[in-house]
């Protein structure tokens, strides 16, 4: 039986990670995919103390390489659901089970789809929502980008630098970015940026994008704007449906915790972006983790 087992290796997982494994605690890290989280989907970081700028893959590789200098157990496996058993827990994956005295839950967010016609059929065959992934795919060829957050902008002006044009869609007559990032988009050459537009559907010709139709909300005309790629920064939607049995959501589907990190199931934490907070950033996720892995390792000693 491990001391904690957490779910996700984000930056929150993994920073709880550290601090559990530094506490001297028998740590179990958890992840389907890769380890970095949404980090190795972020093209640049410039707001992260300690790096003016660094690419969001090479720093999930300092996190991850963190982890083996500390020779945490990690395996890539899913987690499809954990069962409160008082004393301990058990994880169920999709090829075994783990159980634990605490468990840390770090499975962030995943970004939300626009639910339009052929939006799933179309996913990898022209339509992203990984910028870092695929955008050298659409090296020199017209791109557009659907959102008007500070997602969408960031984004935007890393996928300018490939595309030959790059068109913006915005269902709002004003961006919700940082004033900074508009101005720096604006003065790009190659990119448009459409107001008051929505898209209604995804077009494909032999199972690949070919065009989208959208809408001006203003005067409802619908035209077609033919692109190779489109990406969709629209936010993000918690990665918490395998949980929905512990009854620690909110309406939302978010954790909802308290200030120690602690869910209502005594030895269950929850950190990250899977939290309901009003800061979703790099800096938060890590003292989030910090502080899950701190109170779990109190708990630990309390029950022993």
């Amino acid at each position: 039986m491990y001391d904690v087992i957490i779910i996700g290796a984000g930056v929150a997982g993994i920073s709880a990670a550290i601090y559990a494994k530094r506490s001297n605690l028998n740590v179990l890290i958890l992840e389907k995919e890769s380890p970095g989280g949404q980090v190795n989907k972020t093209a640049t970081i410039e707001n992260y103390p300690g790096f003016t700028k660094i690419e969001g893959p090479d720093f999930a590789f300092k996190l991850f390489e963190q982890l083996q200098q500390l020779k945490v157990d990690y395996k890539r496996l899913e987690v499809k659901e954990i069962k409160d058993n008082g004393d301990y827990k058990t994880i169920i994956t999709n090829k075994d089970s783990y159980q634990a005295k605490t468990v840390i839950i770090a499975t962030g967010r995943v970004p939300r789809k626009l639910g339009k016609e052929n939006e799933d059929k179309l996913y990898g065959r022209g339509i992203s929502f990984c910028s870092i992934c695929d955008g050298k795919l659409y090296k020199d060829k017209h791109i557009a980008v659907i959102g008007g957050g500070n997602s969408a902008i960031e984004e935007s002006l890393y996928l300018s630098s490939l595309a030959s044009d790059l068109t913006l869609i915005h269902r709002n007559e004003k961006l919700r970015a940082d004033e900074t990032l508009i101005n720096e988009l604006k003065n790009k050459d190659n990119v448009e940026i459409l107001y008051n537009t929505e898209v209604e559907k995804f077009n494909e010709n032999n199972n690949v994008l070919d065009s989208i139709e959208i809408k001006d909300t203003q005067n409802r005309n619908n035209n077609i704007l033919k692109v190779d790629g489109v990406f969709v920064f629209i936010g993000y939607e918690p990665a918490s449906d395998f949980i929905k049995n512990l009854g620690i959501l909110n309406e939302n589907g978010y954790v909802v915790v308290n200030n120690k990190m602690e869910t209502k199931i005594p030895g269950i934490y929850a950190c990250g972006d899977i939290i309901k907070k009003d800061v979703y950033q790099i800096v938060t996720a890590e003292s989030e983790g910090a502080i899950a892995a701190t109170f779990a390792k109190k708990y630990i000693d309390n029950s022993n």
